[in-house]
């Protein structure tokens, strides 16, 4: 297949190594030119120093080529992928859009699969959502990796599935986009809670405890939008939130962490040449919670710390503090 990947980030790079590896034709893009022309020449991506791009791999900043593309995969910031979609040139009219992006546009509250098709004008059974723990660290170096293929077209889900699949990134299918989109999208933000926890100095019985009511947050909120529940106990639910809330690769939990020990939200993200993905997230949870009126304590309390500079022991122990309840998801 020929695949051009839109971002060159980690997580293009990574997936580009991995659909080196199962033969098919990759063109890696990058929006800023002499990025792009630096990784075609060094062949390292500067955040993967460690890991060398095949030779085989095109790396631009034009879209050359795209139009003749099998497979149209995404991953740059979900709030620049309006902005990119509207730029292409025309596609393939059977071509597969893929996105391994992670997030919920702020404003129109869109998820990436809705800006996809609304300003594309790509049929939802042309797209694609590649979701599920999976650090593109990792990734690169081949250590095993299972995530989920979404699409409301179980054949595209399955078509993209066998593309991805091999010995080292296992990949499962799944019909259920809304779900896959919202787990994946809403764990950043309970990441940014975990690592607040860690920064404050709570203890693994904290970390537990959030991580499992986060799961409840984050179900509640999917299936409120259509998502089935049995997804946010899967790859892209609670599979992706235990890994993002827990480990060190994750820049979401590096957020949190980081202003539990005392420092701003501006602090923190200039100190980052990558994105976290669930600090824009969590603006747009906050008004989604406005519009349904879903019961999301933890992420409401995590808005207030990232937007309204409340404290994080105050917005900890308010949750420690709210009346008792019932134990459901």
């Amino acid at each position: 297949m020929k695949v051009f990947i839109l971002g060159a980030g980690t997580w293009g790079t990574a997936l580009g190594g991995v659909l080196h590896d199962n033969n098919h034709e990759i063109v890696l893009w990058h929006v800023e030119e002499n990025i792009a022309r630096d990784m075609e020449l060094s062949r390292i991506n500067p955040n993967l120093p460690d890991y060398r791009i095949p030779d085989e791999i095109k790396i631009t900043n034009e879209f050359d080529h795209i139009e003749n593309s099998d497979i149209i995969l995404i991953t740059v910031p979900s709030q620049f992928i309006r902005d990119v979609i509207q730029k292409l040139p025309p596609t393939r009219k059977d071509a597969i859009f893929v996105f391994g992006s992670k997030g919920i546009e702020n404003n129109s509250l869109l998820r990436i699969s809705q800006v996809i098709n609304q300003f594309s004008g790509i049929s939802y059974d042309r797209i694609v959502a590649l979701s599920g723990p999976s650090h593109a660290e990792e990734v690169c170096v081949k250590l095993p990796t299972a995530v989920v293929s979404a699409s409301k077209n179980f054949h595209a889900a399955r078509f993209v599935q066998k593309i991805f699949n091999n010995n080292f990134f296992r990949v499962y299918s799944s019909n259920d986009i809304v779900g896959v989109e919202i787990g994946g999208a809403v764990k950043n933000v309970i990441a940014i809670a975990a690592g607040i926890c860690d920064g404050v100095g709570y203890g693994h019985n904290t970390t537990a405890a959030l991580i499992t009511r986060g799961l409840a947050e984050i179900t509640r909120l999917g299936v409120s939008l259509g998502g089935e529940k049995e997804t946010f106990f899967g790859l892209s639910g609670l599979g992706d939130l235990i890994v993002t809330a827990n480990s060190s690769l994750s820049r979401n939990r590096y957020v949190g962490e980081n202003i539990g020990k005392g420092k701003t939200l501006t602090e923190v993200l200039s100190s980052m040449n990558m994105i976290a993905e669930g600090v824009k997230t969590s603006q747009s949870v906050h008004d989604l919670v406005l519009r349904h009126g879903v019961e999301m304590p933890i992420s409401e309390q995590i808005y207030a710390v990232l937007f309204d500079e409340k404290d994080p022991k105050k917005a900890i122990n308010d949750l420690m503090t709210r009346a008792p309840i019932d134990e459901k998801f």
